[in-house]
């Protein structure tokens, strides 16, 4: 649902609370810079600015209903997706077939949320929880808390008070929380039933409320919020005098970390204070033009990391530099704009591939193989997949209605023990087809998933496992 295309985010100490504080002269704020300073601190404002705003746009987009509907809820209700997309799915790029998704956004700001997660049965999930600059502050779930039912008071910056007993607290470093749960689901009708059944027993309820009958309230549907383009895309329309003006108000109640300092310093020579109006005109006349370009050539300076941002091998690119960014600013918003809601690399990571082994583009009309040599299938915990998409990170329509394939298909070894998966348009043959992920006539594009991803060699996280290239079948 979530995981925008090519896959490729715990922000602590509070400004407001008084455990940090960082402000500069009065003076700064009306500094008179030229073009080229201007220039710089604006590119480097709008690229550490770019998760915070993105968040909020987010959030208005998925929180604009008045109940919930969909991949979308009102703040502070659990958005349940029940089943899996198929090929006519056109909402989000890169969905998924491996989890179902129970998620929901959240202010702490006022009060602490308390979310009550049951007991899943060894049933692996994970339920990160991402703060308003994108790092996922905490995680529950099977591999860090285990599976027995649990409940968790979600705390704001500076919030202080006593919680029931029972009630493990989880300290948010800002108002703005993403709830991004995760349910592993085989997608059978019984499995579903289940998996259901779990969503239905998750809480989420304002502490206030936490041990009575609470029914949400409906939400109220803001009619001049786009709900129709792209959060990107309206993010990236924005001229820098509405970009700054948002980050500066955001930052109040989404305070930067005590790391970083030095760049809080640079907002302020920009006039960009927490909870301060901005005013572009401040600058001087030179200045404010050079800033109104910024936010064209900050995101070119966001999008062109990519290059530089993980690891290509065999074809495919992938980053576990992802959920915990320190003050990796530009890392940071670069995952923000192409696989917002990222986890940490413990918990999954997305190797993407466009190319085969020989550096060219995917295609239907070839037959393709990936080897996986005697006890070298994706090395994990969770469970790992294969996910087929078309050249828009779509799913394939297919005579299976397979979108992806992992071990749960009941893969078929070899003689030597190696797994073969064939990755075409047209059936490998009856015999094949356990292993068979179908592919479109044209172009395609693959993303392989490993959740909860194994530490110890071989590993992803640390190089010692290999991702075997894809291959034209001889």
């Amino acid at each position: 649902m979530f995981e925008s295309v090519r896959r490729t985010s715990t922000l602590a100490a509070v400004v407001a609370a008084g455990m940090f504080a960082v402000s500069a002269p009065a003076a700064f704020g009306a500094e008179k810079l030229t073009a080229k300073e201007a220039t710089e601190l604006g590119e480097e404002a709008y690229i550490y600015g770019y998760p915070l705003v993105t968040m909020e746009y987010t959030r208005r987009v998925i929180t604009n209903v008045e109940k919930p509907v969909g991949t979308k809820g009102p703040m502070g209700t659990m958005i349940r997706l029940r089943e899996y997309p198929d090929a006519k799915f056109r909402d989000v790029t890169a969905p998924n077939a491996d989890t179902l998704y129970t998620t929901a956004f959240i202010d702490v700001g006022a009060e602490p949320w308390v979310l009550s997660i049951p007991d899943a049965k060894d049933r692996y999930y994970l339920f990160p929880m991402l703060s308003g600059w994108t790092d996922v502050f905490q995680v529950p779930g099977k591999r860090t808390t285990g599976t027995k039912a649990q409940t968790y008071a979600i705390t704001g910056p500076g919030w202080k008070g006593k919680l029931p007993e029972g009630v493990k607290e989880y300290k948010s470093p800002t108002a703005i929380v993403w709830i991004l749960g995760r349910i592993y689901c085989t997608g059978t009708p019984e499995d579903y039933k289940a998996v259901h059944a779990m969503q239905d027993e998750c809480k989420l309820v304002p502490l206030s409320a936490y041990g009575k009958d609470y029914t949400p309230p409906a939400g109220k549907v803001d009619p001049s919020i786009d709900m129709k383009t792209a959060v990107r895309e309206q993010v990236n329309r924005l001229s820098a005098e509405d970009y700054f003006k948002l980050l500066a108000e955001l930052m109040k109640a989404n305070p930067p970390a005590e790391a970083d300092a030095p760049m809080v310093k640079k907002l302020a020579r920009l006039g960009i204070e927490p909870g301060k109006p901005f005013d572009i005109n401040n600058l001087g006349p030179d200045a404010a033009a050079a800033l109104k370009k910024v936010p064209e050539d900050g995101f070119k300076k966001i999008m062109g990391h990519f290059k530089t941002a993980g690891t290509a091998e065999n074809g495919w690119i992938f980053t576990t530099k992802t959920g915990i960014y320190g003050t990796q600013y530009l890392q940071r918003a670069l995952v923000t704009a192409i696989g917002l809601g990222a986890n940490r690399p413990q918990d999954a990571v997305y190797p993407t591939s466009e190319t085969d082994a020989d550096g060219k583009p995917y295609d239907g009309a070839n037959k393709y193989v990936m080897h996986f040599p005697k006890g070298q299938l994706p090395p994990v915990d969770g469970f790992w997949s294969l996910t087929m998409y078309d050249k828009d990170y779509f799913f394939v329509d297919n005579p299976l209605n397979r979108y992806s394939i992992s071990a749960r298909q009941d893969l078929k070894k070899n003689d030597d023990g190696s797994v073969d998966l064939y990755l075409q348009h047209e059936s490998p043959g009856k015999d094949k087809e356990s292993n068979w992920l179908p592919a479109p006539k044209d172009k395609f594009i693959l993303m392989l998933r490993l959740y909860w991803p194994k530490e110890s060699k071989p590993s992803i996280i640390d190089g010692s496992w290999k991702i075997p290239a894809a291959k034209i079948a001889k």
